[in-house]
């Protein structure tokens, strides 16, 4: 919920941080009245300097410092991270940073997931048609075995009935049964 709150101030500050605000944009500048200079802002309070994007404060002597955007991080002479408020007052800069350190890295660490688990259903499916194959030749030899044994099987229980004389002859197979 809060993260939603802080997303239009995140625009204004990457157009900063990036430099295009100085090239890049100076069209919209142009018809927007200028912004009062940050120093102005200084004792004053800190939700009153951060309206304006380009301003830092900084809690240790409570003023208001344009925001360098020629560095990415302000430099620790300006104001310590841990007492810097940028685009918000209730966190601070380096807890911001760290932040957006941990979303970034789970943003890569599950684009990465989703890429190895999408390269590992594609080599399954690939394989799937051996393993289908497998299948079919295991099946098959299956149905061999138990034909052989069954011939096996006729084999033996002819020879069993060959020898108490229970087999008719196959050259006349309606011969006349004698009983003795």
């Amino acid at each position: 919920m809060e993260a939603l709150r802080l997303w239009p101030l995140w625009l204004p500050g990457l157009a900063l941080l990036w430099g295009g605000a100085g090239t890049g944009l100076a069209h919209l500048t142009t018809t927007a009245p200028p912004a009062p200079a940050c120093s102005e802002f200084s004792q004053r309070s800190c939700e009153e300097c951060l309206k304006n994007v380009s301003c830092l404060w900084c809690y240790t002597n409570n003023t208001c410092i344009d925001y360098p955007v020629r560095s990415i991080l302000p430099s620790s002479s300006l104001c310590s991270l841990s007492n810097t408020r940028w685009g918000v007052c209730w966190i601070n800069f380096e807890a911001l940073i760290i932040a957006i350190a941990v979303v970034a890295g789970l943003i890569l660490v599950s684009i990465a997931v989703c890429c190895c688990y999408c390269c590992y259903c594609r080599r399954r499916s690939r394989s799937r048609p051996d393993e289908e194959e497998q299948l079919a030749r295991r099946r098959e030899e299956r149905r061999l075995q138990s034909l052989q044994r069954k011939h096996e099987r006729k084999l033996k229980h002819d020879e069993i009935r060959k020898k108490y004389g229970l087999l008719q002859d196959s050259d006349n197979p309606y011969s006349r049964f004698e009983n003795e």
